[in-house]
C-alpha cells in the first residue's frame, strides 16, 4: 500500500542537525497519522506515495519544522512559586504555571525550564529543537489504512516531536 492522505505509517529515523549530531534516533517504528496532526507537513508531503520499505531523506530548513527562535517567548519568573525540586528540562504549560507567575506571560505556550537562578527561573516558550535546520533520514516500516475513529481523531497522540507536560508539571521531549 502507498501513502495516501489519511493513513497510518510505521516510522523509524534518525535526526541530526546541519552539523551531523544526532538530536533523535528513533530505532523501533511508531505509528503516525499521515492527513491529520502528528507530522509536520513537509514530512507528511515527502511521504506520499511511499510505501514499506522506502527510505526518505529530508532537510528542513526551521521554517518547515519548529520555527526561528524567538527570544520574545522567554520569560522570567520568581523562582519562589516552583517546588524545591524544580530541574533544568522540565516543562511547563503556560496555563498550568503556578499561582504568582507574571501575567503576561501567555497561557498558549508550553515552557521549558532552561536556567534555574537563587530569585528567578527562566522559562522558554519556544519549541526545543526552534531554530536549527533539521536532517532526517527515515525509513517507511509499515502503512495501513486509518480507521473511521483515528481519522475521526485526526492523531493517534504520538505527534512529530510534540511537547506534552505531565500531571506534575514536568515532562519530556515524546515522539
Amino acid at each position: 500500500m502507498k501513502i495516501t492522505l489519511p493513513c497510518v505509517v510505521g516510522l523509524t529515523w534518525v535526526m541530526k542537525d546541519t552539523l551531523g549530531e544526532v538530536l533523535d534516533e528513533l530505532e523501533e517504528p511508531i505509528e503516525f497519522m499521515v492527513g491529520g496532526q502528528d507530522l509536520l507537513a513537509a514530512v507528511e508531503l515527502a511521504l506520499v506515495d511511499k510505501q514499506a520499505g522506502d527510505r526518505v531523506e529530508l532537510h528542513l530548513e526551521p521554517e518547515q519544522a519548529f520555527g526561528d527562535y524567538d527570544e520574545n517567548r522567554v520569560f522570567l519568573q520568581p523562582r519562589s512559586i516552583f517546588p524545591a525540586e524544580l530541574e533544568e528540562g522540565m516543562l511547563y504549560e503556560g496555563s498550568a504555571l503556578p499561582a504568582g507567575a507574571a501575567s503576561d506571560t501567555p497561557t498558549d505556550l508550553m515552557y521549558t525550564v532552561t536556567d534555574i537562578y537563587p530569585e528567578h527561573v527562566v522559562l522558554d516558550g519556544n519549541h526545543p529543537l526552534a531554530g536549527i535546520a533539521l536532517r532526517l533520514s527515515m525509513r517507511v516500516a509499515s502503512v495501513r489504512a486509518a480507521t473511521a475513529e483515528e481519522i475521526g481523531a485526526g492523531t493517534l497522540g504520538t505527534g512529530f516531536f510534540k511537547l506534552e507536560s505531565a500531571p506534575d508539571g514536568g515532562a519530556g521531549l515524546l515522539h
